[in-house]
């Protein structure tokens, strides 16, 4: 894939279906996260032909930046190339079989939101001006937090086991949410303002050390202790379909 071509957010979910369509072909857990990016992309263009933002030219621009990140990150890692390592971790997790699609889809955004959208941010901006994105950069927010909340829902429809472990065990999925995509994603404002502010020469060393960080703040997805791993096994267990009609509920719902 040619990243440089990608200078739209129509050629974004272009790409996203590309990665969406291997792995259904493959039956790869890979597929998950593209397939609730993909609505996030959708959502953010219906938000920009909406008026939703204040600055749709400036936000198209982020998105694609922000985008091709983790576009970067998944053909790097599929070439055997060096790539972050919170991406890594999250690939990695696709070649287990045990972990749930909501741990699939939280360890993609862990990456992409905790590490990627302030470098994004960072990116089209200027130390001048990043104060002016700020509106816009919650509003696209407000678009991840409500997404967040429709997959949760679209996964009890998908999964009854889902309704049932989480009457027995108090919200299970808000034990396993409890990282809190609010403060991470109030947590990229601040990597993007500071980032703003690096060199092109620290700016490495900066990433690199913020890397370090989410990766470490994966395990607690991958980890979140015994009662609350043994519960994510029964839902593991009640999953119906095999991948690739989970990833297609992922998009349909």
């Amino acid at each position: 894939m040619d990243l440089d071509s990608i200078q739209t957010i129509d050629a974004v979910i272009e790409a996203l279906q590309q990665i969406i369509d291997e792995a259904k072909r493959n039956e790869s857990p890979l597929g998950y996260f593209p397939a609730l990016y993909q609505k996030v992309t959708i959502k953010v263009k219906e938000g920009i032909e909406n008026n939703f933002f204040e600055n749709g030219p400036r936000m198209e621009k982020l998105d694609v930046v922000f985008a091709k990140r983790y576009l970067a990150a998944y053909h790097a890692d599929q070439l055997g190339q060096r790539t972050t390592e919170s991406w890594v971790r999250a690939f990695r997790l696709t070649e287990q079989h045990w972990p749930i699609v909501l741990q699939h889809l939280l360890m993609g955004m862990n990456a992409h939101i905790n590490l990627d959208l302030g470098l994004a941010a960072a990116q089209v901006s200027t130390p001048e001006n990043i104060h002016a994105l700020a509106t816009d950069f919650r509003r696209i927010n407000q678009v991840l937090a409500n997404l967040v909340e429709e997959v949760q829902e679209d996964l009890a429809e998908i999964w009854p086991t889902w309704h049932w472990v989480l009457r027995r065990t108090g919200k299970i999925d808000d034990h396993l949410i409890d990282f809190s995509m609010e403060i991470a994603r109030e947590g990229a404002w601040e990597v993007a303002l500071n980032a703003v502010k690096v060199s092109p020469e620290d700016l490495p060393v900066f990433i690199a050390e913020r890397d370090a960080k989410v990766a470490r703040f994966a395990r607690r997805i991958t980890h979140p202790g015994w009662f609350v791993q043994f519960a994510l096994r029964i839902i593991r267990i009640g999953e119906r379909g095999n991948v690739s009609s989970k990833i297609e509920a992922l998009q349909s719902n």
